[in-house]
């Protein structure tokens, strides 16, 4: 059977020069005569594998030498409870913006560590916008603000960094990180699942502010603890290391594209396709504030909701796989991640105007 196009949300469709590459590794890994998945984590032929993935993230990211980067295990949601758990430190309270879905969710885990301020929501707009910066409210003797940069759910996107003055800023950039350039001086830390836009499912990168580690509570457990991680290159325990592998192999992949600022580009003609075919059209429709459509995930209706099954059915036999919109919002939504190549936003287009002409 040949490849299908895959937009899921996570875990997403991979490039499918690093399946190849895995493939061809998967047994013998550069003359070992053995996989990864079966090598030590302290050996010296992982040891190589994890440097270069760590070092590859730092040259694509731009991050700064003050910074630690960590690869840890529990997803963004296990970060929902572990960040005020690392840094509030002496403080008991921390500001957050809730633009949908996955801030929701990390609002409401914060609060059985600490004081949760709501600086500002779109909730009473359906999340189809972000709050005007000047309309937060922010508490400066807060302990860090938080927000998502992009709603895979709702399809919000901020494509600036807000300024939130002296505050540590906390970024979810699950779904977003690596599609355009960031400049990760203005964050205290950031996270993200790496099933999304990184790789497969089992990784959860942080990039923390060294000033800010060391402010855990005590009672964090030892794996769950920033700078005990840190100190141990986030092997306190045995990592994920077939994951870290093909991580690294996504990241390679990146590098071979250019770069960030290259596939920003690419993501940037992707997404402008597809707005465009759903602006066009009088049967779909996506609701969000056009300055911040995402460019990773797009959502979107049909005029008549009875349409939906066959839509969706239709498009599985073209190979166009994985469309159906989330639960809390329904309708479709087709996530374009890095590794979706133009092609299969070309093919959905097509298929959406078909679809158009014949109902």
């Amino acid at each position: 059977m040949s490849r299908i196009f895959n937009f899921s949300a996570g875990p997403s469709t991979l490039p499918e020069a690093v399946l190849l590459k895995a493939q061809q590794e998967l047994l013998d890994w550069q003359g070992t005569g053995m996989s990864v998945m079966e090598m030590s984590h302290r050996g010296k032929h992982f040891m190589a594998i994890a440097e270069t993935l760590k070092n590859d993230l730092i040259e694509l990211l731009a991050i700064p030498s003050n910074y630690k980067v960590l690869f840890l295990q529990g997803g963004a949601s296990g970060q929902f409870a572990l960040i005020p758990q690392n840094i509030l430190g002496n403080k008991t309270k921390a500001c957050y913006v809730n633009t949908g879905a996955w801030s929701t969710s990390a609002i409401k885990e914060a609060t059985k560590y600490c004081q949760v301020q709501v600086s500002a929501s779109s909730e009473a707009n359906g999340f189809t916008t972000i709050p005007d910066r000047d309309s937060w409210q922010i508490d400066q003797d807060a302990a860090y603000l938080h927000y998502t940069s992009n709603e895979t759910i709702h399809g919000v996107e901020f494509f600036e960094t807000p300024n939130v003055g002296d505050l540590p800023l906390v970024c979810d950039m699950s779904s977003d990180i690596l599609s355009r350039p960031e400049d990760i001086s203005q964050y205290g830390l950031i996270y993200a699942g790496t099933q999304k836009n990184m790789g497969p499912s089992g990784v959860t990168v942080v990039i923390v502010r060294e000033d800010i580690l060391g402010l855990a509570n005590p009672q964090v457990p030892a794996v769950f603890n920033y700078q005990q991680q840190a100190a141990a290159d986030s092997m306190l325990n045995t990592p994920a290391t077939y994951n870290w592998y093909l991580l690294g192999l996504v990241l390679q992949w990146l590098k071979q594209q250019g770069g960030i600022a290259a596939i920003e580009q690419l993501n940037i003609r992707k997404a402008n396709k597809l707005y465009q075919a759903i602006d066009q059209s009088s049967l779909y429709r996506n609701a969000v504030d056009k300055r911040y459509r995402s460019r990773m995930n797009v959502p979107f209706v049909l005029a008549d909701s009875g349409l939906d099954g066959e839509f969706l059915k239709l498009a599985e036999q073209q190979g166009l796989s994985s469309l159906k919109g989330h639960r809390i919002s329904g309708g479709m939504r087709a996530s374009i991640y890095n590794a979706m190549p133009e092609t299969g936003v070309d093919a959905l287009i097509e298929f959406m105007a078909e679809f158009e002409r014949t109902h």
